[in-house]
């Protein structure tokens, strides 16, 4: 970009939406088009109805359509470097860590400590990063989402119809996950399938909370015990539905929180692993498993346990 160009005066813009954007919510279309705008400029101007589509007021949730007209008012990008925002550490854990790649989406292993996305109070996360480290894709959206401290498998799409072929392979369970997590304490049982539903966004205390309840919606974990330890379990939980926390509530629920879960775990024991060198969630996405959605072929993908957490687990004394 020359110097005229970035002391132009901002214009309207009036984009018709073609087909490769169709269903897209409107926040990410925005957040794409208008790079370098803080997101929270950008959700002022659509809750102002200074962003309009086909002339009316719409939701930041809305989903576009085909031929929608969007206005998007003159908005001043930003001129400050990006790396500013998304820290090296993160670049580089981003660019070591791309489990597959093709032309239609990238798998990567995720660092724990970072969100998927920029949101209140956080200014960036893993797909602003991976927008910044490929500035040549055109397209990359989150297939689906990891917490911030759960580290593993995350789906990026590189192309819109690769997006929505993922999401009906996510929505009919053809995607099949297994996540690692350590829980406290020894469980007695080898193998359990934990079906209970979950109610999200319940306060307590001002926090916004996960829990089983009739009200919730249907969710069901397998957990199968892995190795014993003297005073903790390593699992392999494989999730049939995607519920928010759902490994973490369930887990919670057999009565052996994972280790390190401030919000679902117990602080006495998170203080006792925390003294041992456990700084984070033990909750790793670990394998994938699903039918590749152009040619059919079964991928198999593998994110290898941090190796912080594998240092931990072989101090573990083993019952």
């Amino acid at each position: 970009m020359n110097s005229e160009e970035k002391n132009a005066t901002p214009k309207v813009q009036l984009i018709e939406i073609s087909e490769e954007y169709c269903d897209q919510r409107l926040d990410n279309f925005l957040i794409a088009r208008l790079k370098g705008v803080p997101k929270s400029r950008i959700y002022r101007i659509v809750r102002k109805g200074e962003v309009r589509v086909n002339k009316g007021r719409v939701d930041i949730k809305y989903r576009l359509a085909t031929g929608d007209i969007v206005r998007i008012p003159p908005v001043r990008v930003a001129e400050r470097n990006e790396e500013s925002y998304v820290p090296q550490g993160l670049q580089a854990a981003l660019q070591q860590g791309i489990l597959f790649e093709d032309d239609g989406f990238l798998i990567v292993n995720k660092p724990a400590g970072y969100a998927v996305h920029g949101g209140s109070g956080v200014s960036s996360g893993i797909i602003e990063g991976l927008r910044l480290i490929r500035p040549e894709a055109h397209f990359l959206e989150l297939v689906h989402r990891l917490d911030k401290d759960t580290s593993g498998c995350l789906i990026i799409a590189k192309k819109r119809s690769v997006l929505k072929r993922l999401h009906e392979l996510f929505r009919d369970d053809h995607i099949h996950k297994t996540y690692l997590a350590l829980l406290a304490g020894q469980w007695a049982r080898k193998k359990l399938i934990v079906n209970a539903p979950l109610l999200k966004n319940v306060s307590k205390g001002g926090e916004r909370m996960v829990v089983i309840s009739q009200a919730g919606k249907e969710a069901e974990t397998l957990f199968r015990r892995l190795k014993l330890f003297t005073d903790s379990t390593l699992v392999e939980a494989s999730p049939k539905t995607g519920r928010t926390h759902q490994i973490r509530v369930h887990a919670a629920s057999l009565g052996h929180p994972i280790v390190g879960d401030e919000r679902y775990g117990r602080d006495d024991i998170n203080q006792k692993f925390k003294g041992r060198g456990y700084k984070r969630m033990f909750l790793h996405a670990e394998k994938l498993k699903f039918q590749h959605p152009v040619t059919g072929a079964q991928l198999n993908i593998l994110a290898p346990l941090p190796q912080q957490l594998e240092d931990l687990l072989e101090h573990e004394e083993q019952v």
